[in-house]
This record gives C-alpha cells, structure tokens and sequence, in this order.
C-alpha cells in the first residue's frame, strides 16, 4: 500500500513513470547494503525527470538516482531512514546525434558505456572511456561519479571527456548546457560541479561526449618487472619515448596471476611462473609507425636499464585480447576468493613504491594475510586488497576489517594521496572524507548542497555525512 507521499506523487506524475520496487533496484553490487524504497520512478524524457523531482521536492521525498547499479560505494541505495523515491534512467535510451567532424556524441544519460562506444565506433571514432562494467554502467552514473578506468594516462577521466552537460536541479529546474565547445569562459561551470557529485545536486539526463581517433597501431605487451619503483622508471621511459603515445599502463602483482590460477585455471597465462610484478603496457600509434616494434624496442632499452626480466608483446588481435583478458580478469578472480577488504586508492606517482613498501609491511604485523595489489599505475589508482590467508576465512579477521581499512586510508592520506580514486565516496566513505577532507573545502560543499538542494531530497548520505 503507498503511504500518503507516494499516492501525492504518483497522482501528480505522468502515466507510466511510477513503477512497482523490485528487488534489483535495492542491490549494490558487493552486497554490503540492501536498499528500501517506496517507489520507481523511470522518466522517458528529461521532462518527465523534471516533473519526477519537482513533485518530490514539493512532497519532500528523499530521490536516489541509479544508473546501471554497478558503483561499488553504495551511493545507489539508500539503507535506512523514510523510503526514497529511486530514479531510474534506464528509459533515457537515445544518442541524440553523432557528429565525428567534432568529435563529440550527444547521449541521454540511460546510454550504457558500451552503447556509446559502439556508436562511436560506427562513425569511425572511439569514446575512451573503459571499464570491466561497461556493459550495464550508465552514461549519467559514469559521470556523476567521475569513474576512470584503464585508458585515464592519455584520455583523462569522465570529466575530461564531458563538453556539456543537461541535468535536473534539485527543485525541478532543467539546466540546458550541452555545449559542444572547448573553450566557454562564461562563470562558473556547474558541469564540472554536477559531473563527481553523485546525485547529490541533482540528475544528469543527458552529455555531450568527447570522441578520439582511432589510433591506427595498437600495440599490447606484458613486462615482467622486479618492482613497483622498476615499473615507475619503466612508465617513464615508455611516456618519454612514445610521445603521448601511451594508452594503458597496468600494474599486477604475481598475488593477482595466483589467484587467476586458483579461480580460473583454464584462462591461459604467459608465464611457467607467477613473476612477483608485472606491467601490462598498451600504445596507440599512428600509421606508419609500428606499435609491436616500439615495445620490442621498450623491452629492450628495459633490459639494459635492469628494469626489465622477461615479456611478451602481443603479435595479433587475439594475442592482445588474451593479455588484456588477464587484467580484466583479477576483479573476478578476487570476488571468488573473498575479499578481507578492498581500497580503491591513489597516490602522486613518486609516492606509490614507498606506500607499497610500508603498507606490506604494516600488514604483516598486523597478522597473517595475503595482499593483492593491482591497477592503473600511469594514473596513481591502486586497488589495494588484502585477503585472508590460506587456510582461513574472511570471518576470520571480521573484528580486524575497519581498523585495516582505517589504517591504510590513513598512511594513503599522509603521502598526499586519496582514499577514494575512481569509485566516488557514496555512502561507504563518507566519514573518511569527513575525518581527512580539507576543513574549509567541506564547509564549501556543505553550503554548495544546501544553496542547491534546501530540502536536502538528493542521494540523502551520500558523500556529506
């Protein structure tokens, strides 16, 4: 039976946009909330999003907007307090124009990241962001949480590659700025403010998209490394001699190919051996130039510079699928073993062997467990996580699990880096960014939401405690 704000809602919304809960709308993907809801709401047009938020606003029903439900921080479910309203996009279909002379793609926000790249791929250009989930990942929740991904060294983030944006405020109103420009000094950019702000100041309905060429060399190889900082000195030479040229460049521990072992036996790995480091390498050249040539060429000069031990560099499409097959692979791989707990971190480069080093170390103090550090090397993000040891279970260190994470936020913090890369703080980090954000910076973003959304209706306990 609907309470008296749902009835007010679904009287003052158009037929159709109200739906019944179902189960899939209250789940995050790591199972550590479940969310409540009163109603769906999945608008067919940013009009019917606006009439959504402007009845909200004047019932003062809380609204969690979701994408495709695959953020990893809990900001697409809200556990407790009186039941929100979810927003569901997943209606928001269309990629309202392509326009490859600009390189720019305009998108609604229900556009998954897959959807989009296939479009650009059709007019001949590629939208560079990528990720393991980019398959049911949303345009819209993509950018409200500035996700990254492995092409961030040469592309940028979700932010870098948004010209513009359409987006709902908080009581209603439709902000129409899909610009297609590169440069626009015109005041404040609210784009900027509304991409990372997880629906707490509102919905993004729809983006204009930056596009790229398509390199016409691409070259993969995998690098067997002696240590982070040899991987570090190896990211600088490769961004030295490829000039811009380097699209990816992955960090993987010999822990993360053992687990791939004991998960997924029969996913082939090129090692007899599992190396204690590796670097999974990939460059984007133009015609002319050959991509396998310049990592042999890499491999080489690492050698001689004692970075380097062994490798493989990919010499066709399906050799290239296979090593990039690994990487993608670890997240799986991970999820069957059973995470103690997991950190999506970043730190300045020069910082990254050093908290590699001292965080190991801390951690075998702390007890037996084994540590399963991978990532985005070019761009700082490291997934740091640690599992139980063999022999034991996860719930064997439940009464060590937050003062784990507690403590390797804290030493990422003290290197000036973040406890947060590209997952967003949702509702699992907001009393990190309480405890270690910059005073002055949070008191702005607490007047920023409260001059945006008075009523405090959007994404309630997401990022702002």
């Amino acid at each position: 039976m609907l309470n008296a704000a749902d009835e007010t809602l679904a009287r003052r919304l158009p037929e159709g946009v109200l739906r019944e809960v179902a189960e899939g709308y209250l789940e995050e993907p790591r199972g550590r909330w479940r969310g409540i809801a009163g109603l769906v709401a999945a608008p067919r047009d940013v009009e019917e999003c606006a009439a959504v938020i402007r009845a909200c606003a004047e019932a003062r029903v809380a609204v969690v907007p979701r994408g495709g439900g695959t953020g990893l921080v809990g900001g697409q479910v809200m556990p407790g307090g009186p039941a929100p309203l979810v927003l569901s996009l997943e209606r928001m279909l269309a990629i309202r124009d392509v326009l490859p002379e600009e390189d720019v793609m305009i998108a609604e926000a229900g556009v998954t990241l897959q959807a989009a790249r296939d479009a650009a791929a059709a007019a001949g250009r590629q939208f560079p962001l990528s990720l393991a989930s980019q398959g049911t990942a949303q345009i819209g929740g993509v950018l409200s949480t500035n996700a990254g991904g492995v092409n961030v060294l040469r592309y940028g983030n979700a932010r870098a590659l948004c010209l513009g944006i359409e987006a709902v405020l908080p009581q209603g109103q439709v902000m129409r700025d899909l610009k297609r420009l590169r440069k626009d000094n015109t005041g404040y950019d609210l784009r900027d403010l509304l991409i990372g702000a997880e629906g707490t100041l509102g919905v993004i309905t729809a983006a204009s998209l930056v596009l790229a060429p398509i390199p016409a060399e691409r070259g993969v190889a995998m690098l067997v490394v002696d240590s982070p900082d040899a991987a570090l000195h190896l990211l600088a030479r490769a961004k030295a001699r490829m000039a811009g040229g380097v699209t990816a460049f992955e960090l993987i521990s010999g822990q993360g190919l053992r687990f791939l072992r004991q998960a997924m036996p029969d996913l082939r790995q090129p090692f007899a051996d599992c190396p204690d480091w590796l670097v999974l390498i990939e460059i984007g050249l133009p015609e002319g130039l050959s991509a396998a040539a310049a990592l042999e060429g890499l491999f080489v000069a690492g050698s001689e510079a004692g970075l380097v031990s062994d490798g493989v560099v990919a010499q066709s499409a399906r050799e290239v699928d296979d090593l990039w097959s690994l990487r993608e692979h670890i997240p799986l791989a991970n999820r069957q073993i059973g995470a103690i707990a997991s950190h999506d971190i970043s730190l300045p480069l020069s910082e990254v062997a050093g908290f590699i080093r001292d965080a190991g170390a801390w951690l075998a103090a702390q007890g037996d467990m084994r540590i399963n550090c991978f990532g985005h090397l070019g761009d700082g993000n490291l997934h740091f996580n640690l599992f139980p040891a063999e022999g034991r279970s996860r719930a064997d260190y439940d009464d060590q699990r937050a003062g784990l994470s507690h403590h390797i936020h804290r030493m990422v913090v003290a290197r000036g880096g973040s406890f947060s890369a590209e997952h967003g703080v949702g509702r699992l980090k907001a009393r990190d960014l309480a405890e270690w954000g910059d005073p002055v910076r949070l008191a702005a973003m607490r007047a920023i939401k409260q001059a945006l959304d008075p009523a405090g209706i959007m994404n309630p306990g997401a990022v702002l405690a």
